[in-house]
């Protein structure tokens, strides 16, 4: 397995970014490499939550991004197009500078908390790109993003930074930041959908949210496999179901 520390200049960013990269060299395996993009939460930073040992079993490589606090969104001001980085920026630079995942099918993405909530909006938004998605304890949490007023504080974070990450508030459910708005896009242009892997511990505090978005893709009769089971919002459930996915996104 190598471990790698990636810079690049991003153009969605406006300045130099850096990823954690593992890729397994030791594997038996003669089919090609494929990618999982892997979406850190709220107040983290890039790292691996993936067991190293998957992917020699499967013969996929990790991408970690650094996606700061912005919802995995392309910000309202200049250097923070994060969707743009995930769904344009970053995986034709993996595939043109390292050679891995050149097809929809090899390229998939998975997050925990907000970076659940990335890999659904991502996974959706550039459907051509992704053609699996696992989003775990996800913050599906625009409805009560439009719901805040300004100089208003939801204990987590103020107004402005919303505004910054989705948008205007009071605009954002009609919007692309909205997954269901991304959702009602696919369905009306009959284009691909991208596999859904939901699950969500029953002690969490966001999980009314992910019944919430499994019922409404249920309303939608779109397919996807959801789960829940005892667990609160750490990282034991988010491992847990990183191998559970895994398994699902690349198992024969």
């Amino acid at each position: 397995m190598s471990i790698l520390t990636v810079t690049y200049h991003s153009k969605a960013l406006s300045r130099p970014t850096t990823f954690e990269m593992l890729i397994p060299n030791d594997s038996d395996s003669k089919c090609p490499i494929k990618a999982l993009f892997l979406l850190h939460g709220y107040n983290c930073g890039a790292f691996n939550w993936v067991p190293e040992y998957l992917c020699e079993k499967y013969s996929f490589a990790v991408i970690c991004p650094n996606g700061e606090n912005s919802f995995w969104l392309d910000g309202i001001s200049t250097g923070h197009k994060f969707a743009t980085l995930l769904g344009e920026e970053l995986p034709d630079y993996i595939r043109r500078t390292f050679g891995l995942a050149e097809k929809r099918e090899d390229t998939h993405i998975m997050g925990f908390s907000m970076g659940g909530f990335g890999a659904l909006h991502t996974a959706l938004a550039y459907p051509d790109v992704y053609s699996k998605c696992a989003a775990l304890s996800s913050a599906l949490i625009v409805h009560e993003v439009a719901g805040m007023l300004p100089g208003s504080h939801n204990g987590v974070a103020n107004y402005e930074y919303y505004r910054e990450c989705f948008g205007e508030p009071s605009q954002v459910l009609s919007s692309r930041a909205n997954p269901e708005t991304l959702v009602d896009e696919i369905l009306a242009k009959g284009g691909n959908m991208p596999e859904i892997f939901m699950a969500c511990g029953t002690e969490d505090f966001l999980i009314e949210n992910n019944r919430e978005f499994h019922a409404f893709l249920e309303g939608r009769s779109v397919k996807h496999q959801y789960f829940e089971s005892p667990g609160i919002h750490d990282m034991p459930f988010w491992q847990e179901y990183a191998v559970k996915a895994a398994d699902w996104m690349f198992g024969k």
